[in-house]
């Protein structure tokens, strides 16, 4: 099961974020790739997404009071 574009957008929206206070990028990206995006934070955390680097976990609320944990460890490909 995959992300939902909500959890997508909140968890690439809290890396850039992250990128944007000085965390370090989780990628190897040479100095032509940082440029061909512009250094933009919101493109390096999609990367990172689509790479399957962020070290993140979700949890999802069900009805009922049930809920889900979903672990998506660095290198998890989804």
């Amino acid at each position: 099961m995959g992300y939902t574009k909500f959890e997508k957008a909140r968890i690439v929206g809290s890396r850039a974020l992250q990128i944007s206070m000085g965390a370090p990028i989780l990628l190897k990206l040479s100095e032509k790739e940082l440029e061909e995006i512009k250094y933009n934070p919101i493109k390096i955390a999609m990367r990172e997404f689509e790479e399957g680097v962020i070290p993140i976990t979700i949890k999802r609320n069900f009805p009922g009071g049930k809920h889900e944990l979903k672990e998506h460890k660095a290198n998890d490909k989804e």
